[in-house]
């Protein structure tokens, strides 16, 4: 494919798109930061968690857009559709942050009772100071931590992303079209992987003393509270 003066404008315009989008959205990296926090999280699991999530987020706006112009839909309803996924993804994420919270609630009562909580292949398990044995009792698990993240990042879409790929699209210049893709996807993972191992590294270190057993619950309301930016103030 010959790059000419015009892709070269909108592969550029792509990489500065998706690096502004990105990291003014802070529900590109503050869950998957808190979450590590709360949950104990390795750094190499986090930042996996975090690049999965962030390619089903892309790729779901670009299958959008690949159909849009396959099938003759003018951008405008693309965008349309995109707006609207991009408010229910919003309220899903408020909803996660709000059900993990009070869970972190239910969490840090029975901590207080006594009763401890921890991980162990993907659940959490409960049991009792001293006791060797204990409940096996499913919990917030990884696994469902992991699969509402995913599924939230792929409803929410990449609106800025839409009309750079349709552009070169709708001129049958699908060559420039993937690369515009691939330019956005890999701006916008290198970017969110790299806020979020900068940010993992001084949270772990943060000590939190008597609101450690809290942790979960600050998680979910920081979650709760970026779903919420996003609905009212537009990041």
């Amino acid at each position: 494919m010959e790059i000419t003066g015009f892709g070269l404008s909108v592969l550029a315009a792509a990489g500065g798109v998706a690096f502004l989008h990105t990291i003014l959205g802070p529900d590109h990296y503050l869950p998957f930061i808190v979450l590590a926090r709360a949950r104990s999280w390795s750094t190499t699991k986090t930042l996996v968690v975090t690049a999965i999530c962030g390619l089903g987020h892309v790729a779901s706006s670009i299958a959008l857009g690949g159909l849009g112009v396959v099938f003759g839909v003018a951008v405008a309803r693309i965008e349309g559709v995109e707006g609207g996924r991009g408010d229910l993804a919003a309220w899903a994420l408020v909803a996660f942050g709000l059900a993990y919270a009070l869970w972190g609630i239910r969490h840090a009562l029975r901590s207080s009772k006594g009763i401890e909580t921890h991980l162990h292949h993907g659940h959490v398990h409960l049991h009792t100071h001293g006791d060797a044995d204990h409940d096996h009792t499913n919990g917030m698990g990884s696994n469902l931590t992991f699969w509402a993240l995913f599924l939230i990042f792929v409803l929410g879409p990449c609106e800025p992303l839409i009309p750079l790929f349709v552009l070169p699209a709708s001129r049958g210049d699908w060559g420039l079209a993937a690369a515009t893709a691939a330019v956005f996807t890999a701006v916008t993972l290198v970017t969110m992987v790299g806020l979020t191992a900068v940010a993992i590294k001084g949270a772990k270190q943060l000590r939190l003393g008597r609101l450690e057993r809290w942790s979960h619950t600050l998680a979910g309301s920081v979650i709760a509270a970026s779903g919420l930016a996003i609905l009212f103030l537009g990041l």
